[in-house]
């Protein structure tokens, strides 16, 4: 995929800031909310918008998140711990997962099984590395070993990933949708994926 003009990636970044903005606030809320889709939008900011310096502005925006969330929501700091550092590393395994595979992602039925595998993968270890930090480093667990540590992973990873996947699904169809009806450069034809 090549990178996006200037115009599409402010649009696309506007975008992708407004649905953290709208999922992440209420991530540790009730289920009549939508999931948080910061692990989608760090894996689909490597694929679209693949800067570094993006990739730093959507670490600040989701720690505002958070901190506002706490300090005028109500929202609970219970994961706030010195484990919650471990945070940009988590969310760099999905930015340049995303941004790995962006070269490859070219409307093909192929490209998007392998963009939805790399996703898999990189939120599993995302969440492995958040999980991790918080588990052995968050001070929450009077008594951490390795077999509790492996059902809590095996209890709450698949909801985390399923989550990201779901999200990166609706983002691939919309693509095949734009891949397919948007006119070619240079020809003004709609475009066949």
């Amino acid at each position: 995929m090549k990178p996006l003009s200037r115009p599409m990636f402010i649009a696309v970044a506007a975008i992708f800031a407004m649905v953290m903005i709208a999922t992440r606030f209420h991530h540790f809320g009730d289920a009549l909310h939508l999931p948080d889709a910061s692990m989608a939008l760090f894996f689909l900011g490597g694929i679209y918008l693949r800067k570094h310096l993006a990739f730093l502005g959507f670490v600040v925006l989701s720690v505002l998140v958070d901190w506002y969330s706490i300090r005028y929501a109500g929202v609970s700091d219970f994961c706030i711990t010195i484990a919650y550092s471990f945070m940009p590393l988590a969310y760099a395994v999905l930015w340049y997962a995303g941004r790995l595979l962006a070269p490859r992602y070219d409307g093909s039925l192929a490209s998007h099984v392998t963009v939805f595998a790399g996703l898999l993968v990189s939120a599993t270890l995302s969440y492995a590395v958040s999980n991790g930090a918080f588990y052995w480093l968050g001070g929450r667990y009077t008594d951490p070993n390795m077999v509790q540590y492996v059902q809590r992973f095996a209890q709450w990873a698949p909801l985390f990933v399923r989550a990201a996947a779901g999200y990166v699904l609706v983002a691939q169809a919309i693509q095949a949708l734009v891949f397919r009806f948007a006119p070619r450069a240079g020809d003004g034809r709609a475009a066949r994926a």
